[in-house]
């Protein structure tokens, strides 16, 4: 049997880059996964995509930022399928700068998509995870949540706070049948690292002791992991998935 047969999976941001990878996994193990994503376009051709694989990728167009959207995505969910069993917040933008350049709107932006976008999918998907007292959820933080990255003071802000915020939800939600972990990846080779110069690329991979960026699929699979029966003791931690680059 397939790890994630009779599941109910949302992914947030599953269009493209490590979401996409995901749904493409979460689908692989036997998942319906619904993807919950701004951007239309890109997630009507990841679903184009996998059509030979799975008839069980569904769209919602959401955005994170407001509760109300994500809150009547959920509840169209339930409707339709009684259930949501796998939450794995994985939105999130960057708009880096240091802190001189910094704008207010700069810092805005990725607060409300990164920090507040998981507080409102959680504050929506958990009441239809306690109800049937089983869940499973997954935040994206980051390597840098952890140690801090130059220019990034609004992404490095919401990737510890997700840091705690899964904490506190592990302790909050853990008697109801709840897990809540989180996924530190490295730098992974997605459309969010082609801005970044190929000298600073080849100066990661150096620090790197695997030498190589990681790929999308490398924390699909670790989402997938902390989402099956086989982590089902696991609750309250942060995976980091960044082939050593902290050591």
């Amino acid at each position: 049997m397939k790890r994630l047969e009779n599941k109910i999976a949302v992914i947030t941001g599953g269009a493209q880059g490590i979401g996409k990878a995901t749904v493409k996994r979460f689908a692989e193990e036997g998942a319906t996964v619904t993807i919950w994503d701004v951007n239309e376009e890109k997630a009507n051709s990841t679903i184009s995509e996998l059509k030979s694989l799975s008839n069980k990728i569904e769209f919602q167009k959401v955005d994170v930022t407001s509760l109300e959207s994500v809150t009547e995505a959920a509840k169209n969910i339930v409707e339709k399928h009684k259930k949501i069993d796998i939450l794995i917040n994985n939105a999130g933008i960057t708009r880096d700068a240091s802190l001189l350049k910094m704008t207010a709107e700069q810092w805005k932006q990725v607060i409300d998509v990164n920090l507040t976008g998981v507080f409102n999918c959680t504050k929506a998907v958990a009441p239809i995870m306690v109800e049937n007292k089983s869940g499973k959820i997954v935040n994206t933080s980051s390597v840098v949540g952890l140690y801090g990255n130059f220019g990034q003071t609004n992404y490095v802000a919401t990737k510890s706070g997700i840091i705690g915020m899964t904490k506190v939800w592990a302790r909050e939600l853990g008697r109801k049948g709840i897990n809540v972990n989180a996924v530190a990846p490295g730098f992974i080779a997605t459309e969010m690292v082609e801005t970044v110069p190929e000298k600073v690329i080849e100066m990661l991979k150096e620090k790197t002791p695997l030498g190589k960026l990681g790929d999308p699929e490398d924390i699909a699979n670790a989402y997938l992991f902390l989402v099956s029966d086989e982590a089902k003791y696991i609750t309250g931690t942060v995976l980091s998935v960044d082939g050593g680059l902290v050591l």
